[in-house]
């Protein structure tokens, strides 16, 4: 017999694997658990990248963020029992008042700084009671740090009248909820809990807002969540004094915002934070890099699960082919013919357990996609699948196949046809 040729020996693994069918079945699925699990990773990882950035493209982005440095060791205010306020001792390297607000304003490639004062309300409704966020600030503001904010027909903003609320949709509507909260034109009570400096008791101011505006869901975090009034309102309610909890900065342009900050941190130091909306997102992106690792290290150690699978299948196959592989050395195959014919099985197995991967990694991209807790009203989080991506893993996935096939293929090739076929004793 001659050498045998490519077509010979591929058809001889084929007949080889479909013989032992269980066995290859299984080993086949191992190599596609592994492959799908990398492809809905890297396929929900990037639809989280893209998620999150439609999320803060929604933010300004020539917003600054600005609050106060709090000392080290400090406590810094938490809320309060109850309606939630501000309580412990904070002790603010700088207060955001109103000198500070002019000197910020007064450098270059700034065009407003906007006050603001946050806090955690009760708030009270037919009866009903939900802690909110509540945020104090000129109300005309809102539509320069969330451009894309709409406001639900029959709304009015009321600048000036410190009885005037304005209502995000999910504390209007909550979601899961079938009757809503909130309505336009209903008066609501807002509650605010504080430790009393003189006295060190828990205190409680009470009082009471008119529904002027219901804001859409914009995808903006800060108000999003959040029950607006005015600033003298909310100085008057969070016994404020004047001394701001934040200030929302707005440079010149877009290219600017890092000029901005960098002057504002010559102005004042470490004794004031400023965070972009870059800042966040490069957070995130960091966040969810990390647990897209973590689960892309499980993907993997599935796949090399899968090539310990295709060694142990090929090895078994090797012991209970001895006779065989004796025969065909017998009547003039070489060694590199039989090394080759088991490559090839584990070719086979490594390129139909990629190939069936990719369709369920997709399939699973989507699957866990729909699994992830939103809520109700979010945008949908879509997964990304990217053509150069999923060759990348299928290459892996058949390398990692040959690779794990190229022991028992050794051993294959190195048997004796006259050890083979010598009579059992």
């Amino acid at each position: 017999m001659e050498s045998m040729d490519i077509k010979e020996i591929f058809v001889l693994s084929f007949q080889a694997l479909k013989e032992r069918k269980i066995r290859s079945l299984l080993t086949i699925l191992m190599v596609m658990a592994g492959t799908s699990l990398l492809v809905a990773v890297n396929g929900v990882g990037a639809g989280f990248t893209e998620f999150f950035n439609k999320q803060f493209s929604n933010l300004a982005p020539n917003i600054l963020f600005v609050t106060s440095g709090q000392e080290q060791g400090s406590t810094v205010g938490s809320n309060g029992g109850g309606g939630g306020g501000a309580g412990g001792s904070a002790s603010s390297k700088i207060t955001l008042n109103a000198a500070v607000i002019n000197r910020i304003e007064s450098l270059p490639f700034i065009e407003e700084v906007i006050p603001s004062y946050q806090s955690q309300v009760l708030m009270k409704s037919k009866g009903e009671e939900k802690t909110n966020a509540a945020l104090s600030i000129d109300p005309n503001k809102l539509f320069v740090i969330a451009p894309t904010l709409d406001l639900q027909e029959g709304s009015q903003i009321k600048q000036n009248d410190p009885s005037a609320i304005v209502i995000a949709e999910n504390i209007a509507k909550p979601p899961g909820e079938d009757n809503p909260f909130v309505t336009l034109g209903e008066t609501v009570g807002l509650e605010y809990s504080f430790i009393d400096d003189t006295t060190g008791k828990q205190d409680t101011i009470s009082k009471n807002f008119l529904v002027t505006a219901i804001m859409e869901s914009t995808g903006n975090p800060t108000i999003d969540n959040a029950a607006v009034i005015n600033l003298d309102a909310g100085d008057s309610l969070f016994q404020k004094s004047g001394k701001h909890d934040s200030l929302f900065v707005v440079a010149s342009s877009n290219e600017l915002v890092d000029v901005v900050e960098s002057e504002i941190k010559k102005l004042y130091g470490n004794d004031i934070g400023v965070t972009t909306v870059k800042a966040i997102l490069k957070t995130i992106e960091q966040f969810t890099g990390g647990i897209t690792s973590f689960l892309l290290s499980i993907a993997i150690i599935s796949l090399i699960v899968g090539a310990v699978g295709i060694i142990t299948t090929l090895y078994t196959s090797v012991i209970e082919r001895i006779r065989e592989i004796g025969t065909l050395k017998a009547i003039g195959a070489q060694s590199s013919n039989i090394l080759t014919m088991f490559v090839f099985e584990a070719l086979i197995i490594g390129m139909l357990g990629a190939t069936l991967g990719l369709i369920g990694g997709v399939g699973g991209g989507y699957a866990l996609s729909q699994a992830t807790p939103r809520n109700e009203g979010d945008p949908p989080l879509i997964p990304l699948f990217f053509m150069n991506d999923m060759i990348t893993v299928w290459i892996i996935s058949v390398v990692l196949s040959v690779i794990a096939g190229l022991l028992p293929a050794w051993k294959a090739s190195k048997v004796s046809p006259i050890e083979a076929l010598r009579p059992k004793t």
